[in-house]
């Protein structure tokens, strides 16, 4: 048994006393963690596999934090890895117990999409989020009657039932903006999305005043990108980087479609999409200069 398997693992340990991002978070760094093991005792994934009963792709998939992982499971794991330590396996017992625990937001699950579900666990946990919106306010800025007129336009469909539903899952979103060491959200906007009328004048000047509250939060910085850039460095639709304090976190690229979402963490494309967030920002007005054009557009709308 090696010195870093004969003590708690410190990651192990701070996610279990304090606990953020729920099962999403969790899952990943205890298949991070399990991963490390694997490597370090020289196994194979498939080798892996036949200890717990099945495929080397159920390895990779508990690896990456894409399921749930049974406590036998991994305890048939931390045996083939040869910890012994009773401490350490207690620990990754308690931490594969709570990967199965339902998030706040397993309250919404008939309105949530599965793909969704990862992208809220892991925004529960970041430190930074940064984000750039061509169409519409970022969720984590809109305003109920804002939110209420998007998820129209995006379900129309929907029972007025599921829209409310959808509405207040957005809003519960945005208590983690004012919770204690609250992430900081850094915000690039374009101007589109601000003069498009979404929901009518009053709504709009209601998102607007909102915008300009928000900003005014310490971890909060909004900018603006203005039609008077002509092209930007982002090339298509919205971008959102989550960055994580934990390095067993590695930074996430989220990139939302209508049906789906990917979920980039490779590191040539993380810095791909790094260099593209600095241009923008780099590009659009400063945060003062932004608040200016808020309240221009908001004497406009009044």
């Amino acid at each position: 048994m090696t010195a870093a398997q004969s003590s708690s693992d410190p990651s192990l340990r701070r996610y279990l006393e304090h606990p953020r991002g729920g099962p999403t978070v969790l899952r990943i760094v205890l298949g991070t963690q399990l991963r490390r093991l694997r490597e370090g005792a020289g196994i194979t994934r498939e080798a892996a596999g036949d200890a717990i009963r099945g495929s080397h792709a159920k390895i990779s998939r508990l690896e990456l934090g894409r399921v749930s992982c049974k406590e036998r499971d991994v305890a048939d794991l931390l045996t083939l890895y040869n910890v012994t330590d009773d401490a350490v396996r207690s620990d990754f017992l308690k931490l594969a117990r709570k990967t199965s625990s339902p998030g706040w937001w397993h309250q919404y699950n008939d309105v949530l999409p599965g793909w969704f579900e990862t992208h809220i666990g892991l925004e529960e946990a970041a430190s930074v989020i940064r984000t750039y919106e061509v169409q519409f306010v970022p969720g984590l800025l809109q305003t109920p009657d804002y939110a209420r007129a998007v998820t129209q336009l995006g379900h129309p469909r929907s029972s007025p039932e599921d829209i409310e539903r959808r509405v207040q899952l957005r809003v519960q979103r945005q208590e983690l903006l004012t919770v204690p060491d609250a992430p900081r959200v850094w915000a690039v906007v374009d101007e589109a999305s601000l003069r498009r009328p979404l929901g009518g004048p009053e709504v709009m000047a209601g998102q607007l005043r909102h915008l300009l509250k928000m900003a005014e939060l310490p971890n909060v910085t909004l900018q603006i990108a203005p039609f008077s850039l002509g092209g930007l460095a982002a090339a298509g639709g919205p971008i959102t980087i989550l960055r994580f304090l934990e390095p067993d976190l590695p930074d996430i690229v989220y990139l939302e479609q209508l049906t789906s979402a990917l979920y980039l963490d490779k590191r040539d494309d993380v810095d791909h999409y790094l260099a593209v967030m600095d241009r923008l920002s780099a590009q659009s007005e400063s945060p003062r200069k932004s608040l200016a054009i808020l309240e221009q557009l908001l004497e406009q709308e009044s």
